[in-house]
């Protein structure tokens, strides 16, 4: 048998196209998010899906089961889910807000906005008239883009807060008068008005979140796809990736 004699035919048997290699566009990267940051996304978002589904399921239980209760008690498991997930939710935020601190720059940006520069404001109409379909080709952007940064504070760091602190006021109900839960976040339903409302106003940020982790998956893999920069990967190793 021959051997190859040109390189179509060395690429063709050996996968090795030199001259294609040569050719292609490179991929620059660049170090965004680190470990820690990248640990509390994936962490967070898993508490936040068992905060979901279980708090659904706390505002419209399960029918009843027949036989005795303690061989069941599965809706005191989906509480406990509940709690357990609101713990690693609350943990996860005051450590996030710690390695805003200790961090790099780009750790920062969940919890700052420049809303008072207009070169910002420019970044967020020209993201928005991408988002729209209006624009052909997004800007390059190392760290969150500018509509993505708005929505993380408001659509999600506020959100969240909230639904710690109203969380945090429903539990301190069954802890009791006198528990840390009571003397931390007490103070929220009379603030509110009354448990019922505070109830009423939790299950709201349920659906609210849902709404925000839905924009938040499609808008991501719409940029992985679509866009100019790595997105769900950049989650993953911390290096955003640019395609041209």
């Amino acid at each position: 048998m021959n051997s190859p004699t040109t390189a179509q035919e060395l690429a063709d048997v050996t996968g090795i196209d030199e001259a294609a290699v040569a050719a292609s566009p490179r991929v620059h990267a660049v170090y965004v998010y680190e470990a820690p940051v990248r640990i509390w996304h994936w962490v967070n978002a898993l508490a936040v899906t068992v905060l979901a589904v279980t708090g659904f399921f706390i505002g419209r239980p399960l029918p009843s089961v027949p036989g005795e209760a303690s061989d069941w008690y599965l809706m005191g498991s989906i509480r406990f889910a509940h709690f357990a997930a609101g713990y690693v939710l609350a943990v996860g935020l005051l450590g996030r807000a710690y390695w805003a601190l200790v961090g790099n720059h780009h750790a920062r940006e969940l919890f700052t906005l420049p809303l008072t520069r207009a070169a910002y404001w420019r970044e967020v109409g020209a993201m928005l008239a991408w988002y729209a379909f209006v624009r052909p080709r997004p800007n390059q952007y190392v760290g969150h883009n500018p509509v993505a940064r708005l929505a993380m504070f408001f659509g999600y760091l506020l959100l969240t807060v909230f639904m710690i602190a109203t969380g945090f006021a429903l539990y301190s109900e069954g802890t009791g008068h006198g528990s840390w839960a009571d003397i931390a976040f007490g103070w929220v339903i009379p603030l509110i008005g009354d448990s019922q409302l505070v109830h009423t106003l939790h299950r709201l940020g349920l659906w609210l979140m849902v709404c925000f982790v839905i924009v938040h998956v499609y808008a991501a893999l719409r940029e992985d796809i679509m866009g100019r920069q790595s997105i769900v990967s950049t989650m993953v190793s911390g290096y955003r990736t640019f395609k041209d």
